[in-house]
């Protein structure tokens, strides 16, 4: 959640960001209000407490029926600090409640606007020219069903719509991706680690989720978990509630589970193949550093994110997300869009998020500070950031861009290792 100190003390930019958001401004306002209305309260109840505190030493002291008068003024001034009491606590908890549904102060120059408002920084790698080479290519299923690497068919049967088997070359080619980018990840000091996929409300709703209203997430009610849609949550709540130790520089983990979305308000869109479905696997970095050093660890998110793709041989632009569409946490986002042929436009494949300190301070998460002379200083929230180095939607950007005119693929240089050194992907059928 956001600073509330910083807010007071800088109103201006908060409203500006709330604009850029296209969100409502006066919640400013409302929480500058609520802050002052639980500072009141909170006086006030130790204004009460004090007093009945020092009343008690009276009543210790009185005899007779000063003693029992006395006694009768306890009584009443006991009811005042228990109503004072339960005021501040009501008054502490409408804060929270509000800080929590305040987005974070987005960073400057994230452009204004909405979902289509973004900024494309870069294009990287030029488009074939499949009419030039003397061919129509086909879309991401068809190559794929040629390959018997997916079975979309039977995944419904078995699950539902939106749900697909990945089978032979659909298998080992995610795998690939998936290995590839774990090698990355520990290339540049990540610890990788396999994820809970099952999290508790307090867990899902520290790293920014709303689980009262979200229609993304999947609640399994008997037990009040929640299905992730990403393994940044459980790498978020990893460490709630602790103190860490980051002299040695950010922490990295690299998180690889699978993930799931309804999709809710999806219908009609993408429903052919595997680019929007419910449930996928994900590789996907995590960083906890210190404020100072966040900026330069999301350049670098980026910059991973970027060479993965290069390596894969997938032509592809970054955008910068406007502040719209940055989600409740993010305060900066960039994607990495790979061209899709057959829909000739580019398609997200990886997104990196600054969340600044807003999910530490929602899940209490804290660095201990050092002074000048090498003491120990006070705590304060640490930064997080997150960012995807693979998911099952890469195949479909590596099965397009390279497929061949008799429906087989070939497989960019940098993949071969991991799949024995196999070279093409040869259709079955």
């Amino acid at each position: 959640m956001i600073d509330i100190k910083d807010l007071i003390e800088n109103p201006d930019a908060y409203r500006a960001s709330q604009r850029a958001r296209q969100a409502d401004e006066s919640v400013v306002d409302q929480l500058i209000s609520a802050q002052q209305a639980r500072n009141e309260a909170i006086s006030r109840f130790e204004s009460l407490r004090a007093e009945q505190k020092a009343f008690g030493k009276k009543v210790a002291q009185a005899q007779g029926e000063e003693k029992q008068r006395l006694l009768a003024e306890v009584k009443d001034l006991a009811a005042q600090v228990k109503a004072a009491e339960a005021a501040s606590g009501e008054a502490e908890d409408q804060l929270r409640d509000l800080q929590r549904r305040v987005p974070n102060l987005i960073h400057d120059g994230v452009p204004a606007g909405g979902e289509e408002d973004f900024v494309v920084l870069r294009e990287e790698g030029t488009p074939r020219d499949f009419a030039g080479e003397g061919f129509e290519p086909k879309d991401h299923l068809a190559l794929a069903e040629g390959l018997d690497a997916v079975d979309m068919e039977r995944g419904a049967k078995v699950s539902g719509a939106r749900f697909y088997f990945l089978k032979g070359f659909g298998a080992r080619l995610e795998l690939a991706i998936l290995q590839m980018g774990l090698d990355k990840a520990l290339g540049a000091g990540f610890t990788p680690m396999i994820t809970p996929t099952l999290v508790r409300p307090e867990t899902m709703q520290g790293t920014g989720f709303d689980v009262e209203h979200d229609e993304e997430i999947y609640r399994l009610e008997r037990d009040d978990l929640y299905l992730v849609g990403t393994s940044e949550v459980a790498i978020a709540g990893y460490h709630a509630d602790e103190i860490m130790d980051l002299t040695g520089g950010p922490i990295r983990y690299a998180g690889w589970s699978s993930c799931y979305r309804r999709e809710a308000g999806s219908h009609g869109k993408d429903t052919r193949g595997i680019l929007r479905v419910h449930q996928f696997n994900k590789l996907e970095m995590f960083i906890y550093c210190s404020q100072e050093d966040a900026a330069a660890e999301h350049r670098r998110m980026l910059g991973w994110e970027e060479e993965m793709l290069s390596a894969l041989e997938l032509p592809y632009r970054v955008v910068d997300i406007a502040a719209g569409d940055l989600g409740l946490s993010a305060a900066r986002k960039f994607d990495c869009e790979a061209w899709v042929p057959t829909q000739g436009t580019y398609r997200e494949l990886t997104s990196t998020s600054d969340c600044t300190t807003f999910q530490a301070r929602r899940l209490n998460i804290r660095e201990r500070t050092v002074t000048p002379d090498g003491s120990k200083g006070p705590t304060r929230p640490v930064a997080t950031l997150n960012g995807t180095l693979a998911t099952t939607r890469w195949l479909v950007a590596i099965l397009e861009n390279h497929q061949q005119a008799d429906g087989s693929v070939r497989v960019p240089e940098a993949l071969r290792p991991y799949l024995g050194g196999l070279e093409v992907l040869e259709p079955v059928r």
